[in-house]
């Protein structure tokens, strides 16, 4: 309170003013005025500056410069900085002191752009990290706002991983390196990935350090191809191949994992320097072939799953990872070369019976054919010796037809026992394969599992017949049907065929007959159980003129003995030789008048 003393009252202060209500000292109004304007900045239209952020909403920013207002600014013009706060300082760029309204009008846009140029070459030569604004996709990659310049993000180097949809990173404010800019064209061009492959390069070189086979790590799926999958371990990539995903058969690997997926996998292998890292996920598992019941046997049925096929056989999976093969050998009791493929398909569900096992070599055989009863252990009973039966054509040989009666019934007809009168070259003549024909049992081979088949015992033998038409010495009318070296084949009645040699083919005249000519054969030999008729047309005229001979010698000796001579030339002759016997009796007759 002493000090208050000391303050003397000021010697000009108007109290009649100060009564009136009037503030004002002796200074005037434009001295204040001046006084107040030295306390603000002194700003240019068009000009940059820094302001303070004092106020923000969701639409504007509002910022003070140090001038007598403040300016508003839209909030999207900052949208590449997504933390902006009160207190922030910001560059801006004036556009007018005053609007209509008496407004400060202030743009950041315009304030980064006039600057921008000199910051984005400043970024690329110091190697600084900058935070920009993802405005859309291009072509490519993606458009950028860096300090109101539009940059390009390439694809491929938004990050190290590939980026499947590029839409979520539209909006988003993230940290680029400046990689290059083309100064002609103004072109600026920003990484994102840059900036993690150092740090990567880094955990990279600790992860490989650190390396060593059996080690479980954790990963996560990064791509997926038809051999195997990609892991990313954390900056280092590894591989599990198709066949190191499940002890089970894997036609696709994306039946096993997915994009993305996090999961736990164990190093197989690797190489010197370690950059091509062998994964594996099945062995993260035990073997299914240790847990397999213990109890399985040979003999045992078991039901599995067709999962591949070759021509040799198929697999069947029993459990996942547990395969057993089935040999085509096993799939019938035919013993005709079949594929595999004539039994079944993949994805076919099967029941078999277990042929081996080897639990230490982890190999299982099974067959299908143990399911039925092996028709060769009643085959007696079933296709006795006379039976007859309707079977399928399966092969030809140039010696018979192989046909299949039943599954793993076997026979075959020989050439010989397809027809009893057409001579038969190959079988393809007589039947074709596919065919159904039917055959008689001849005879059994159980040993070789083999039946010898006949298809003309059906039918009963024509040559019984033919032995009492086509006599020795008998005359038919016949027709060259074929020449050969050694003679001609000659078609007779009945469908049956005949041979005369060329000898025998010299007509009356001396010339050779011809093919397609029709002419009288006279029966020289008959075969039954060869199935052979000898022929000869020179006979017919060679016997007559012979007879003739006979028949001019016997005229000088007494009628009796001409006509015992005639009854026994009679008795041996057979009723083709009717006409020339006939001839003959006229010609004894004249001689005896």
């Amino acid at each position: 309170m002493e000090n208050l003393k000391d303050v003397a009252p000021l010697d000009d202060f108007n109290w009649d003013a100060y009564e009136n209500g009037e503030t004002a000292t002796s200074a005037s109004h434009d001295e204040l005025e001046k006084a107040y304007d030295s306390t603000l900045s002194k700003v240019n239209d068009r000009e940059v500056v820094d302001g303070t952020v004092i106020a923000m909403n969701k639409r504007e920013v509002v910022v003070n410069i140090g001038y007598k207002s403040d300016g508003v600014i839209p909030l999207n013009e900052f949208r590449y900085n997504p933390d902006l706060k009160v207190g922030d300082t910001v560059e801006v760029y004036i556009e007018s002191q005053e609007d209509k309204k008496g407004q400060l009008v202030l743009s950041h846009r315009k304030a980064r752009a006039t600057r921008s140029w000199d910051r984005v070459n400043a970024a690329l030569e110091n190697e600084e990290i900058i935070k920009g604004y993802i405005k859309c996709r291009t072509k490519g990659g993606m458009i950028v706002d860096v300090f109101g310049i539009e940059a390009f993000l390439p694809g491929s180097q938004i990050d190290v991983k590939p980026i499947r949809d590029y839409d979520v990173f539209v909006g988003k404010t993230m940290e680029f390196k400046v990689v290059k800019i083309n100064q002609e064209f103004k072109n600026v061009v920003v990484s994102h990935k840059a900036l993690i492959e150092a740090e990567l390069e880094q955990q990279k070189k600790e992860i490989i350090s650190k390396l060593e086979k059996g080690q479980v790590l954790e990963g996560t799926v990064k791509n997926i191809t038809s051999y195997g999958v990609f892991i990313d371990l954390g900056g280092v990539d590894g591989l599990i191949h198709i066949t190191d995903l499940s002890w089970g058969r894997v036609s696709d690997p994306k039946e096993v994992v997915e994009l993305d997926q996090k999961l736990n996998v164990v190093i197989l292998d690797f190489d010197d320097e370690k950059k091509r890292i062998a994964l594996g996920l099945k062995q993260l598992t035990p073997h299914p072939w240790d847990s397999l019941d213990p109890n399985l046997k040979v003999g045992d049925k078991v039901q599995g799953k067709v999962v591949v096929m070759a021509d040799y056989g198929a697999f069947i999976e029993i459990a996942p990872g547990v395969e057993g093969l089935i040999h085509v050998s096993e799939m019938s009791w035919s013993q005709h070369l079949r594929s595999a493929q004539d039994f079944m398909k993949v994805g076919d569900e099967v029941e078999a019976v277990v042929l081996t096992l080897d639990r230490e070599e982890r190999k299982m055989s099974l067959g299908i054919k143990q399911l039925k009863q092996d028709p060769w252990e009643t085959i007696e009973e079933k296709y006795p010796v006379g039976s007859q039966h309707t079977a399928k054509v399966r092969n030809f040989t140039n010696f018979g037809v192989f046909v299949e009666i039943e599954e793993g019934v076997d026979g075959l007809i020989h050439i010989s026992d397809l027809s009893w009168t057409k001579k038969i070259k190959h079988p393809s003549e007589f039947t074709q394969i596919g065919a159904d024909i039917e055959v008689q049992v001849l005879e059994i081979d159980k040993e070789n599992r083999r039946l010898s088949l006949g298809h003309k015992q059906l039918e009963e033998n024509p040559w019984d017949v033919f032995e009492t038409v086509f006599t020795v010495g008998s005359i038919h009318e016949g027709t060259i049907i074929e020449m050969l070296d050694k003679g001609a084949v000659v078609a007779l009645p009945y469908g049956v065929e005949g041979f005369a040699t060329p000898k025998h083919l010299v007509k009356e005249d001396g010339s050779q007959a011809q093919l397609d000519e029709k002419l009288s054969f006279k029966v020289i030999e008959f075969n039954k159980d060869a199935k052979r008729i000898i022929l000869s047309h020179s006979r017919i005229f060679e016997d007559a003129a012979k007879a003739e001979v006979r028949a001019e010698k016997k005229v000088k000796k007494p009628a009796k003995k001409e006509d015992s001579t005639i009854q026994n030339q009679a008795a041996s002759t057979t009723l083709g030789d009717i006409d020339a016997l006939a001839a003959l009796k006229e010609q004894m007759e004249a001689g005896k008048k």
